[in-house]
């Protein structure tokens, strides 16, 4: 009897452990689908919230935060690959505090494991960091990571960069479902970036049509050449972002540009600036009618010659004004060193908007031309007036006044007929000079040969002596405000001073600076050589001296600290 009860008893008990274990796998089957439930709201939330931005850094710093939700990572970021392909140009984080990034340094660049994401875009999973044949650890002041999952982000086909998530919270390992959410995530992120650069690339079409308007309104209301060029950097300089921009324009005569126009960083030290055509990145872009970039302008030799000027930027880009053979000049836009280089599609509007420069310039040359020409035309009007009415009707008076003199038989009143009759004839050839001026002005009008030229024509002539060409800087209407009789003194001066830099200072640099200001021009040639010795030879200095003497000025000779000697030549140009 009691066999039988306890074999009921079990009987009993079996089917209420079944129904345990039913009810038990039923349970988690229930919060495994509650799981799943919750995760897949949470990615929807995740590439809702993506997709929601349209700025470009918002979208990127939002990927880098979903990511980091989506997967409970303690720590993420986005790396976006630089245009080489193989280093990180940008790094987003979320974890990592501003105080901590700043103990740490300069953001990684895609080395170790970062850099295996890169070379191989593939979801990866890593247990352990150190484990892995491609980390070398962290720098100082890094907090510790030892999980690891990365998945790339491809936009059109082309790896955007790479999310990297570190230390799952709670402790545990990223499992295959995280790389699964992770990389659904990373389409989306695709697509969100996609959108992103659309709307950043209508925003800059945008720009630069309303740029290009203002330029058109601001030639055909008839703005001045310089007005035009100025209102063209300016634009180019905020839609690109640039910290530099400058134009140069080619000398007459010379093969080497001028600096006409800068603005931006630095710009009082580039205006005036003389460049040669030959061996420099403005020369090249002037001499192909092509654009030329620099990923580093400060450290490109090509720049600009003489002393350091462009510390502190980094990608630059030289657009030609014009095509083809007709070249009017190079505009230049550099950025800060911190920024990224300029890419093809923000080149290509750039290069359309310097043929607004080539018409504006254009237009102004033409209006110019046709100014020249109206006041040409008044000079000849008048000498053809002056000739065939003022001077005949003189002349017919002159006649007259004689023929009446030799009836006057007062003495006194016939002298004073006849020297009316002298100061006619004298007047007369007064008109006749006058005319004569007038007539060979027109005909000299617009000749090359000024100043700029010639001190260009000499510096580039002492540069063989020198071993190096010097550093040409020019300032104010130097062809314009400076007499004749000066500029031939100012001139044998600049040649005197190179050529005793060339036979005595054993310099590597010297240093051209021209300016005038409408009241004196001021002359400063300066070298990094040894000096000048005490008791050596001064008469070159003595004629130079004489020289700025005659004409009212100074002459000064100075050694600075650095080494070297710096001259300084002033003469009045304006009223004393």
């Amino acid at each position: 009897m009691e066999g039988s009860e306890r074999d009921e008893d079990a009987r009993v008990r079996l089917p209420q452990l079944r129904l345990d274990e039913l009810l038990e796998e039923l349970q988690s089957r229930i919060d495994a689908a509650r799981g799943t439930r919750d995760r897949v709201h949470s990615l929807l939330e995740a590439v809702l919230s993506v997709g929601r931005e349209l700025e470009l850094e918002q979208v990127l710093h939002s990927i880098v935060e979903a990511a980091a939700a989506v997967v409970e990572a303690q720590y993420a970021a986005l790396g976006v690959i630089g245009p080489d392909g193989k280093r990180l140009s940008a790094f987003h984080t979320v974890g990592v505090g501003e105080e901590e990034i700043a103990r740490i340094g300069h953001y990684p660049e895609g080395h170790g494991i970062l850099g295996e994401l890169i070379r191989h875009p593939e979801p990866l999973r890593v247990a352990k960091l150190s484990d892995h044949p491609a980390s070398y650890g962290f720098p100082p002041h890094h907090p510790p990571m030892n999980t690891f999952l990365g998945v790339p982000i491809r936009v059109r086909d082309q790896v955007f960069g790479n999310l990297y998530l570190t230390e799952k919270r709670g402790g545990a390992q990223f499992d295959e479902e995280d790389e699964s959410v992770l990389s659904t995530l990373a389409v989306a992120a695709g697509v969100a970036i996609d959108n992103a650069r659309l709307y950043e690339e209508s925003r800059q079409r945008e720009r630069w049509l309303r740029a290009n308007a203002e330029i058109t309104h601001a030639l055909m209301s008839g703005s001045e050449r310089g007005t035009a060029l100025l209102l063209i950097a300016e634009r180019a300089r905020e839609i690109t972002g640039a910290s530099l921009a400058v134009v140069a324009v080619p000398m007459a005569g010379t093969d080497s540009l001028t600096v006409e126009l800068a603005i931006g960083q630095d710009a009082d030290s580039h205006r005036g600036l003389v460049v040669p055509v030959d061996g420099s990145l403005l020369g090249r872009a002037f001499t192909t009618g092509a654009p030329v970039t620099s990923p580093d302008i400060a450290s490109d030799e090509r720049v600009f010659p003489g002393p350091q000027r462009l510390g502190e930027l980094g990608p630059a880009v030289a657009v030609p004004i014009g095509s083809g053979d007709s070249v009017r000049g190079i505009a230049l836009l550099a950025r800060s060193a911190d920024r990224n280089p300029f890419a093809d599609e923000e080149i290509e509007p750039l290069q359309g908007f310097a043929a607004q420069a080539a018409v504006a310039m254009e237009l102004a040359e033409r209006r110019q031309d046709a100014e020249q020409i109206a006041v040409l035309e008044d000079r000849d009007r008048i000498a053809r007036d002056l000739h065939d009415l003022a001077i005949q009707r003189l002349f017919a008076t002159g006649m007259t006044l004689q023929s009446a003199g030799r009836l006057i038989e007062h003495k006194e009143a016939s002298e004073r007929v006849l020297r009316a009759v002298d100061d006619l004839d004298e007047t007369i050839k007064i008109i006749r000079s006058t005319i004569f001026g007038l007539r060979s002005r027109t005909a000299t009008a617009g000749g090359a040969g000024g100043l700029r030229a010639r001190v260009v024509r000499v510096v580039g002539e002492a540069a063989p002596l020198l071993g190096f060409p010097p550093s040409v800087r020019m300032e104010g209407l130097i062809d314009t405000e400076v007499p004749k009789e000066t500029a031939d003194h100012l001139v044998a001066v600049l040649s005197e001073s190179l050529t005793n830099i060339a036979r005595h200072a054993r310099a590597d640099r010297a240093d051209v600076v021209l300016q005038t200001d409408g009241r004196e021009v001021r002359l400063t040639v300066a070298d990094n050589g040894v000096g000048i010795p005490s008791g050596g030879r001064r008469s070159g200095l003595r004629n130079m001296a004489e020289r700025a003497e005659q004409l009212g000025g100074t002459f000064d000779v100075t050694g600075p600290a650095g080494g070297g000697t710096t001259l300084l030549w002033r003469v009045p140009v304006g009223e004393r």
